[in-house]
């Protein structure tokens, strides 16, 4: 079974959180002429499984997700003691290189006018679960628990590949949600090109029309009928970690490989959803799996912008893109 994880060697860093600077972004192995190189800055310690951060739309504080189902608070350089969020006994008990837990949080636009925000992890079914909390009325740095109100949850048949991000558009206020295919080698279902299954995708949801969630009548499949009117893209292995350009509402997607190639996707801004990147037929520019639909497919690999060919699957792995800017 293939599994997307970090050499044990580097255990070490599983308790700590750093700032990355990454002042270019890398399209070959050849650093331009005047750039700087890579620098990390210890920002936060004595964490237990930290996965993501994020913060609300003009807060100084950084929320971090840990694994094992809490966020906590980073503000003024020290973490607070007192969790933001702590849903442990909701999400699945991981352990070292597990690939489910609590791995997306996402603020809303309007947080501060309406205290939402989003969290995605797997529960003690396996199934993946997208939930609203609010904050709490008195209490900007804790979240009030009984708030939960589930928008989705997703069946999944493996314990790998259950993406990670999950975004609101910076133009369209859309709730993107990034669906790996379930796991196992292979995608041996073929999730990622099924009409029927939101695993394998990129989604796209309204959390503000109807509850629990409207279809944006702009997706490319919003009408009756297969392939399901959730997808916005579909073709992907696991894109645990992806993000919007702020500035220009461009979507850099990184999909983790499983034997020949890592790959990050590019969607322009002006996209109207429904492109195909591929996989379980294509990895990165490798054809898998040659059918009928191969050549659409393969045209779809322009928008493929940074791939890097690896002799091992696990000696070098795309787990995440996001656009840096000075």
């Amino acid at each position: 079974m293939s599994q997307d994880h970090p050499r044990a060697g580097a255990r070490s860093a599983r308790e700590r959180l750093f700032l990355l600077a990454i002042p270019f972004l890398f399209t070959g192995t050849t650093r331009p002429a005047g750039a700087a190189g890579l620098g990390t800055e210890l920002v936060a310690s004595g964490l237990d499984f930290p996965v993501y951060a994020a913060s609300p739309p003009g807060d100084p504080r950084l929320f971090i997700v840990e694994q094992r189902g809490v966020i906590k608070v980073l503000e003024h350089g020290q973490v607070l003691q007192t969790p933001f969020l702590d849903i442990d006994p909701l999400v699945f008990p991981v352990s070292e290189f597990d690939e489910r837990g609590l791995l997306g949080l996402a603020f809303h636009p309007k947080y501060d006018i309406n205290g939402f925000f989003y969290v995605k992890y797997n529960d003690n079914d396996w199934r993946t679960v997208i939930a609203r909390y609010q904050v709490s009325a008195g209490n900007p740095n804790l979240a009030d628990s009984a708030s939960a109100f589930v928008i989705l949850t997703i069946d999944q048949p493996a314990p790998n590949h259950k993406g990670g991000t999950l975004n609101f558009g910076p133009r369209d206020g859309y709730l993107y949600i990034g669906m790996g295919d379930g796991g196992n080698e292979g995608d041996p279902s073929n999730y990622a090109q099924r009409d029927d299954s939101l695993l394998g995708k990129m989604l796209r949801i309204d959390v503000d029309g109807d509850a629990p969630y409207a279809i944006p009548l702009s997706n490319p499949h919003a009408e009756p009928g297969l392939p399901l009117d959730e997808i916005w893209a579909r073709g992907f292995r696991n894109p645990y970690r992806w993000s919007f350009d702020r500035k220009t509402g461009d979507l850099y997607i990184g999909d983790v490989g499983q034997a020949l190639w890592e790959e990050v996707d590019f969607q322009p801004a002006a996209s109207a959803g429904g492109e195909n990147y591929g996989w379980r037929l294509m990895e990165a520019i490798a054809t898998i799996r040659p059918t009928s639909a191969t050549p659409v497919i393969s045209s779809c690999r322009s928008t493929n912008i940074a791939t890097s060919s690896i002799a091992r699957w696990w000696a070098a792995m795309s787990i995440g893109a996001k656009r840096f800017r000075r």
